[in-house]
């Protein structure tokens, strides 16, 4: 039997809708978010990677260094020292060339950094804390749910102006995912309340500029009411600016995590309240997490949602005291 031209034509068209339709599968399934189980789980190379240099990593490596010691492994822990997205993305890269079982990291720029991260997550069980990645292949993200933060500060700010106000907002990047939710937050709790953002500043993790934009702004407008802190060098960055100003008291603040610049400011007055993280947890978990990875593969369960919420607290003077010891028993390793 003879096959006629037309129906050849037929027959090898599906043949090749076949084989390009297995490789976009495969495509697809090498970029899809899969678990790496090492070959030696008695020889791993872990690393836990920052987004930049601020004092509020020194709490998550006390986290880190206290699995360390339960687990008796190794995580190492990199620090971009500059907060910029390239020199975080070289760090990555390095770690991955390095063959490395497990990378957790807080990611700088999520919408300009996910085909890097992707690269990265083909190789090891790469994992999120801090600042997520959404549209990555990471495995999981372990953190604060950043919205909830924001609307947990928001609640706070709408008590301290309770007849409303003009507020401003300073950040580092307002691109990062943490800032932008904590942000969306904090804007979804004052709605209605009849308080207004007037100014929204970045500085781009640069410490002076965080300070200055703070004077810059309460010289802009003599009506400010309130000022707030998206990331943790803010707070102390905006402690100096509002005595530099003599603003203390007449301009309140609710920033956000634990700096000792921001607790002293709390003890001082020139602070009203910060909304903290758990800092030490996102070292400890992640390392834990990594370490799980890389020894059990496929048959560990992952948390629901693909996310572990290490929640918040609002810490003011009533708590400050108590707050700072139990945090410096965390640092010491406690």
């Amino acid at each position: 039997m003879t096959i006629g031209k037309s129906a050849w034509a037929a027959t090898v068209g599906l043949i090749w809708v076949f084989i390009l339709g297995f490789a976009s599968y495969r495509a697809i399934a090498a970029d899809a978010p899969h678990i790496v189980k090492a070959d030696d789980p008695n020889n791993l190379k872990l690393a836990f990677v920052t987004n930049n240099a601020s004092d509020f990593w020194k709490i998550a490596s006390a986290g880190v260094h206290k699995y360390e010691k339960e687990a008796g492994v190794t995580v190492d822990i990199k620090i971009p020292t500059t907060g910029k997205t390239d020199e975080q993305n070289r760090i990555l890269e390095t770690l991955n060339s390095q063959g490395y079982n497990g990378i957790a990291v807080s990611v700088i720029t999520p919408s300009d950094q996910v085909n890097a991260l992707n690269r990265i997550a083909r190789n090891t069980n790469l994992i999120t804390f801090d600042s997520d990645c959404v549209k990555s292949n990471r495995i999981l993200y372990i953190g604060t749910n950043n919205f909830v933060a924001g609307q947990t500060l928001g609640a706070q700010i709408v008590k301290l102006l309770p007849n409303g106000g003009k507020m401003a907002v300073f950040v580092g990047s307002l691109s990062a995912d943490n800032a932008s939710q904590r942000l969306g937050g904090i804007e979804d709790a004052i709605k209605g309340h009849n308080i207004e953002i007037v100014a929204k500043k970045e500085d781009g993790t640069d410490k002076a500029k965080a300070r200055s934009n703070v004077e810059d702004v309460i010289n802009a407008y003599g009506d400010l009411n309130l000022v707030t802190g998206l990331y943790s060098y803010n707070g102390p960055g905006i402690a100096k600016a509002l005595e530099s100003t003599g603003k203390k008291g007449e301009i309140l603040a609710a920033v956000f995590d634990e700096e000792e610049g921001t607790l002293d400011g709390i003890r001082a007055g020139t602070i009203q309240c910060t909304c903290v993280q758990k800092p030490f947890m996102f070292g400890y978990l992640a390392s834990k997490w990594m370490h799980d990875l890389a020894v059990q593969g496929d048959a560990l369960k992952l948390p629901d949602g693909g996310v572990v919420d290490t929640g918040v607290q609002i810490i003011d003077a009533s708590n400050v005291d108590e707050f700072e010891k139990n945090l410096n028993a965390m640092k010491a390793g406690g």
